[in-house]
């Protein structure tokens, strides 16, 4: 294995181990398209004019971003003069999704979580793009162990890879650091040390040391990926029965130590109702000393919330204890079950322009990267690839000249990620789990006397009926 410090790539690429099995699908050969040769645009279907209304940006996103984005939809148009993109806001919410879906207001692509594909393949919720997929020419180049999560038990693929797998990481502000009288260099290692800086950085500054999601789905997620730090799960299956785990000794270790953060140290502030959106915008706003989410989360953070580049850093999520690991996870692009077929032959033309020829074609990395650049958008931000390791290292080889995010600020997480092990979401009934859990993490944090034992135990008979119900 090459040494961690050689390249980004070399770090993210050698991370590829969601439960210790993401391995490469297919390292490309000369005279494949993933050897960088220009590719075409697929030709599918029919040419008919259609009008495709797909995912755009985040709600509130900065002029600069939609700028990109409209440049974006031209250069397609331009290539596509029968198709007519419409881009719609759009933020996934475990809340919303469901009623949003149910009640036909999303646009015809749709973004959708790995953990949410199998059950809308199953309830026949989204289109099977196999027939579509496969006028691609680089069809067979996935990661198999990612392609995956978007296939049916036919064996088709209904959801498509579309952005980049993420690992959990420990966003910090620098500036913070700082003024706390603390190296913004050597950010926290372990969870003691999170815990000493968080308090430093309230006691200094007046700031949230240290803050957690706790609603909408993401309260849940965070506590499971604290679970998984400390060697914990959530659930186990064996002999295909699922069980659910919420009150293993590594979750009720992650409770403790939210508990004391927030009643002995007082270093979490006073917002305790943070989703992904709010923690964002608090943390760029200089609100918030250090939170845990994706790492690919710098790109939303200069999008939407305009954050100084300067005040952001990246590190490593403590691991602590046997079987600690990263939680990992990624997003697939959709397509609604009631699109027509011309809809359908638009949405894969876009899938690939939008989402992934740049990572299998040179010009379209480069021309990807410049549009990015000319609007002052993120270039370069860390990423987990979703093809073979081989042509992840090319692509970011394509781009090397044209980053333009810190990356020296984010090594604490690039030269390490790798050593670590990336264990999926919880399987069953992913989004009822952490619905379960979130209004646990909401006790902790704002009864002082919460019982952590009871709330667990309330909370995991929950969730099994849930996975009861999905199994």
């Amino acid at each position: 294995m090459k040494s961690p410090r050689t390249t980004l790539a070399a770090t993210l690429v050698g991370a590829l181990a969601l439960s210790g099995t993401l391995a490469a699908c297919s390292s490309g050969s000369d005279d494949s398209p993933s050897a960088g040769a220009t590719t075409s645009a697929p030709t599918v279907g029919t040419d008919e004019p259609v009008t495709l209304n797909v995912v755009g940006l985040l709600p509130g996103s900065t002029p600069e971003a939609q700028a990109a984005l409209k440049t974006e939809v031209t250069q397609f148009q331009d290539e596509n003069p029968n198709i007519t993109v419409t881009t719609h806001e759009y933020e996934w919410k475990a809340t919303t999704f469901a009623s949003d879906l149910a009640g036909g207001i999303l646009p015809t692509v749709f973004e959708i979580p790995f953990t949410d594909g199998k059950t809308l393949i199953a309830n026949q919720q989204i289109a099977d793009m196999q027939p579509y997929l496969d006028t691609l020419p680089y069809a067979s180049e996935f990661n198999e162990n990612v392609l995956q999560y978007g296939k049916g038990a036919d064996g088709d693929v209904y959801a498509i890879p579309a952005k980049s797998i993420y690992g959990v990481g420990l966003h910090y502000n620098r500036d913070l650091f700082t003024q706390a009288g603390l190296d913004p260099d050597k950010p926290p290692t372990t969870w003691d040390e999170v815990r000493a800086d968080a308090k430093a950085i309230a006691d200094k500054t007046g700031k949230a040391g240290f803050a957690q999601m706790t609603q909408s789905g993401t309260g849940g997620w965070q506590l499971t990926v604290d679970t998984y730090a400390r060697g914990g799960r959530v659930e186990q299956t064996d002999g295909g029965t699922t069980t659910a785990t919420l009150t293993n000794d590594a979750t009720k270790a992650s409770l403790q130590f939210l508990q004391q953060l927030r009643w002995t140290d007082d270093s979490m502030g006073q917002n305790f109702t943070y989703d992904w959106g709010s923690i964002n915008q608090a943390f760029a706003a200089g609100q918030v000393g250090m939170y845990t989410s994706g790492q690919d989360v710098y790109t939303s953070l200069v999008q939407t919330n305009n954050i100084d580049p300067k005040m952001y850093g990246l590190t490593m999520i403590p691991l602590e204890g046997a079987d600690s690991g990263v939680l990992g996870g990624g997003t697939m692009a959709a397509v609604a079950v009631n699109a027509t077929d011309a809809e359908k032959a638009a949405a894969i033309k876009w899938i690939d322009f939008h989402y992934l020829r740049k990572y299998i074609d040179q010009d379209a990395a480069v021309t990807a990267a410049k549009t990015q650049l000319a609007s002052d958008q993120p270039v370069g931000t860390p990423e987990l690839p979703i093809f073979s390791q081989e042509q992840y290292q090319k692509y970011q080889g394509w781009i090397a000249d044209l980053v333009n995010v810190p990356l020296a600020q984010m090594t604490g997480f690039t030269d390490n990620i790798f050593d670590a092990t990336l264990v999926n979401e919880p399987a069953v009934a992913t989004q009822d789990v952490y619905a379960a859990l979130d209004p646990v993490v909401q006790a902790v944090l704002t009864d002082k006397n919460a019982d952590i034992d009871k709330l667990l135990d309330e909370a995991n008979s929950k969730a099994q009926r849930s996975i009861d119900n999905a199994s």
